[in-house]
C-alpha cells in the first residue's frame, strides 16, 4: 500500500485531516517550525512566541539580551498553563511528525487534478473549462470562443504554455521586487547608523562644550573670589587703621576730661596758697594735653571703594560674540588676537608705567590718596 495514499484519503477525509492542522491562533495551516506544548497541543512556534510575547511584555526575545528567567501562559485550546524556562518558546520541542504531514499533504495536494468546479470555466459558455490562452487578447479562454465566440481570429496558444511563461516572468519580477527591497533595506540600515553615529557625535560635543563651557566658569569663580578677597584685605586694613584712631582719640579724650574735672577743683580752692602749688603744674599739663589733640586722621575719600570697579563691557561683549565657527574664523579671530596683542606691546613701550593700567584698578589715585597702601595693578586681557 501507498504510504501517502493510505495518509491522504479522498473526499471528506481530505478536509477532516485539513482541519486537524489548522493553528487555532492564526486559523491557517500550520506554518514550521511547529512546536509542541506539554498539554500535547501544536502551535505553529511564531504564534507561540506572540502570544508568549503578550503575556510576558517585559521578556526579551533572541533580538536582545536574553532574559534569565522564564515566563508563562496559557494554551489557547485546552488552557493548561505552560511554564517557559529562560529560553522562551524556543524551548519548546519540535513536531516533527505533524511537519512530516504538513509536507506531504501539500504535496498530495498539489498533485491531485483538479475538480469540476474548482477549475475556472468560461463565462461565454459555462460547460466549458478555460484550456487555451488568446496572444491578442491576452485573456485565457475556451475552446469553443476560439471556434464560435469572440476569439474566433485571434491567435491563440496552450494554456501551459503561457501559464509557465508568465510563471516564469513572474517569479522574474519577484527576484527583481527582492533585490529592490534588498537594496532598501540596506539603505535603510545605513541611514539607521547615520542617525546612530549622529547622536553619539551630537553627545560627544555636547560634553567637550560643557567641558569648555564648565572650565569658563571656574575660571571665573576663581577670579571672583580672588577679587572679593582683595576687597575683604583692603577693608579690614582700612576698618583697622580708623578703629585704631577712635581709640586714640578716646584715650586722649579720657585724659582731657580728667584734666578739665581737676581743674575745676582747683578752681574751687579757697586758699591762695594751696591753689598756686598746684596751679602751674596743672596750666602746663592742659597746654601738653591741647598740644596732644594733633592727632592722626584720615584725608577726604579715605572710605571710597570706588578704584575696585571693574569695566567688563568688552568682556561681556568678547562672551556674546562666542559661537561655532570654520576653521578660517577661527584663524581670523587668532590673527586679529595677535594684532590685539602687538598694539598693547607697542602702546606700553610708548605710556609710562603709571599709566599702563585702563579699566582695572587705577594705581596713581589710589597712592595719591593714600600713601600707606600700596597696590599691584592687573591688566586684564580679552
Amino acid at each position: 500500500m501507498d504510504y501517502k495514499s493510505s495518509l491522504i484519503p479522498d473526499g471528506n477525509a481530505m478536509e477532516n485531516l485539513e482541519k486537524q492542522l489548522i493553528c487555532p491562533i492564526c486559523l491557517e495551516m500550520f506554518t514550521k517550525p511547529v512546536v509542541i506544548l506539554p498539554c500535547q497541543h501544536n502551535l505553529c512556534r511564531k504564534c507561540a512566541n506572540d502570544i508568549f510575547q503578550a503575556a510576558n511584555p517585559y521578556w526579551t526575545n533572541r533580538g536582545g539580551s536574553v532574559s534569565m528567567s522564564g515566563g508563562r501562559f496559557r494554551c489557547p485550546s485546552c488552557r493548561h498553563e505552560v511554564i517557559m524556562d529562560r529560553h522562551g518558546v524556543y524551548g519548546l520541542q519540535r513536531n516533527l511528525l505533524v511537519e512530516n504531514i504538513i509536507d506531504i499533504y501539500k504535496q498530495e495536494c498539489s498533485s491531485r487534478p483538479l475538480q469540476k468546479g474548482s477549475h475556472p470555466m468560461c463565462k461565454e459558455h459555462e460547460d466549458e473549462k478555460i484550456n487555451i490562452y488568446c496572444l491578442t487578447c491576452e485573456v485565457p479562454t475556451c475552446s469553443l470562443c476560439k471556434v464560435f465566440g469572440a476569439h474566433q481570429a485571434c491567435e491563440v496558444a496552450p494554456l501551459q504554455n503561457i501559464f509557465q511563461g508568465q510563471k516564469t516572468e513572474l517569479s522574474n519580477c519577484i527576484s527583481m521586487l527582492v533585490a529592490g527591497n534588498d537594496r532598501v533595506q540596506t539603505i535603510i540600515s545605513q541611514l539607521e547608523d547615520s542617525c546612530r553615529v549622529t547622536k553619539e557625535n551630537s553627545h560627544q560635543v555636547k560634553e567637550e562644550l560643557s567641558q569648555k563651557f564648565d572650565a569658563l566658569y571656574a575660571i571665573l569663580d576663581e577670579k571672583k573670589s580672588e577679587l572679593l578677597q582683595r576687597i575683604t584685605q583692603e577693608q579690614e586694613e582700612k576698618l583697622g587703621f580708623i578703629e585704631a584712631l577712635i581709640l586714640q582719640y578716646r584715650e586722649q579724650l579720657e585724659k582731657s576730661t580728667k584734666l578739665v574735672e581737676t581743674a575745676i577743683q582747683s578752681l574751687d580752692e579757697p586758699g591762695g596758697a594751696t591753689f598756686l602749688l598746684s596751679a602751674k603744674q596743672l596750666i602746663k599739663s592742659i597746654v601738653e594735653a591741647s598740644k596732644g589733640c594733633q592727632l592722626g586722621k584720615t584725608e577726604q575719600g579715605f572710605e571710597n571703594m570706588d578704584y575696585f570697579s571693574l569695566d567688563l563691557e568688552h568682556i561681556a561683549e568678547a562672551l556674546r560674540a562666542i559661537d561655532f565657527g570654520t576653521d578660517e574664523d577661527e584663524e581670523e579671530f587668532i590673527e586679529d588676537e595677535e594684532d590685539l596683542e602687538e598694539g598693547v606691546s607697542t602702546e606700553e613701550k610708548e605710556v609710562g608705567t603709571g599709566d599702563r593700567i585702563q579699566g582695572f584698578v587705577h594705581e596713581q589715585s589710589i597712592n595719591k590718596l593714600h600713601p600707606k597702601y600700596t597696590f599691584q595693578a592687573v591688566v586684564l586681557k580679552t
